[in-house]
């Protein structure tokens, strides 16, 4: 797919639209802040010097290139296809969330913005965005549901370790959905000094398409990693969505090499039926308009948002990427869902067989691996996205699996 015109990596066009999905829905107030977001990226874009900081802090503050792993063991144990994870997780504040926030951050200090703003859902965006704020010296709020504050205590100590201002959100469930609101009132009333680094994407353009530009590493690394370990391309890509950025950074730069085959996993929850109890948005959702975007979502019959549910607080998302919407209705990429039961079960083997303890967010993706794995010849590669590590989850771990932590004093 060398034709530019048939290839899938020249959206969104001028309208930041994928297909039907993603655009501009945002209030006269702000579209001001949008334009001007939009045209310092795209000069970015063509800047040596731009791309000359980011790379030196990708490689001597982040860590990059990030390792790319045979997993043997897991391989014995599950038979089948050979299985390598791209390890994100060893990234600086753990987890691949700090590839973007440097990018924005940057683009925040050329454009004159002193007090960056963000919402989180597990908190590691939040994490990444206090931590590069810690480092030039900027004023940092992260806005974090308060259902999301309590789950994910230790990220909320590190934020305000790092100087951080964590503002709790107690509409809604207080999930990442709520987050995303207040942050969007909070920029609208703070325009003159304020930068709105959004985590995932998601939201109006130009975010989904710069958010997938700098997560985009991942897949970039993976391609030379891949051809250095195999000689080829991996044969499947698979990587969790919320709203979908780890996913992206990997699937991109791979969306024309038409014999890889790509898979996203969404949050099953407690199973993807009529009560919601899940954030599967492709798998149960539908079109519509939310924070910005538009793209598929959990709404019901008069297009009101429902509350998605997760035990992983980073998929914990009623919507997702517009990319990602345009690739599932193109056929591109396919979109299954895992259950909590399952994540569990990935969570635990990972662990106990690689001694790696993933997040809950790749842990979905692993269950996915576990799944198709055993079917697969042996020839057949799997690369998965381990794109954040678990040291924040092991509390609602340990309750998910009724240990008391009292037992481990």
């Amino acid at each position: 797919m060398n034709d530019l015109f048939n290839s899938f990596m020249t959206g969104p066009d001028e309208q930041g639209r994928f297909g039907d999905f993603g655009g501009r829905f945002v209030s006269e107030t702000l579209m001001p802040l949008i334009l001007s977001l939009e045209a310092e990226y795209e000069k970015a874009k063509t800047d040596d010097s731009f791309w000359a900081e980011m790379n030196d802090l990708w490689t001597n503050y982040v860590g990059r290139p990030s390792p790319l792993y045979h997993c043997e063991r897991l391989t014995e144990h599950l038979g089948g296809a050979k299985i390598y994870m791209k390890r994100d997780e060893l990234n600086h504040t753990g987890a691949h969330k700090i590839n973007n926030v440097l990018g924005q951050i940057i683009l925040a200090r050329r454009m004159g913005k002193t007090r960056i703003i963000a919402e989180t859902g597990a908190g590691q965006h939040g994490v990444a965005t206090a931590t590069v704020c810690a480092k030039f010296g900027l004023k940092c709020v992260v806005y974090m549901g308060a259902h999301d504050v309590e789950r994910q205590a230790p990220n909320v100590f590190r934020m305000r370790l790092l100087g951080a201002e964590v503002i709790p959100v107690t509409s809604g469930r207080g999930t990442l959905k709520d987050a995303m609101n207040d942050a969007l009132r909070d920029w609208v009333t703070n325009v003159r000094d304020t930068f709105y680094c959004i985590g995932t994407v998601a939201g109006p353009h130009p975010y989904p398409a710069m958010v997938r530009d700098f997560q985009s590493i991942i897949g970039k690394e993976v391609r030379d990693q891949m051809m250095l370990a195999e000689g080829r391309f991996p044969d499947t890509l698979i990587a969790a969505i919320g709203g979908g950025s780890n996913a992206m950074g990997l699937f991109f730069p791979f969306l024309d090499d038409k014999e890889v085959n790509i898979i996203g996993v969404e949050a099953g929850g407690k199973g993807v039926n009529a009560k919601m109890e899940h954030c599967a948005s492709l798998t149960g959702g539908r079109p519509g308009v939310l924070h910005g975007n538009r793209t598929y979502l959990l709404q019901d019959d008069d297009g009101q948002i429902l509350e998605g549910y997760s035990i992983s607080a980073g998929l914990d998302y009623p919507g997702i990427g517009p990319e990602h919407s345009w690739l599932h209705d193109i056929g591109r990429a396919q979109y299954v869902s895992i259950t909590d039961v399952e994540a569990l079960e990935a969570f635990q083997l990972c662990c106990t067989l690689e001694g790696i303890i993933p997040a809950l967010e790749p842990s979905h993706a692993l269950a996915h691996v576990m799944k198709i794995a055993p079917e697969l010849p042996a020839d057949h590669i799997i690369c998965m996205n381990m794109c954040g590590r678990g040291d924040k989850d092991i509390f609602t771990v340990a309750k998910a699996l009724n240990f008391e932590m009292g037992e481990f004093a």
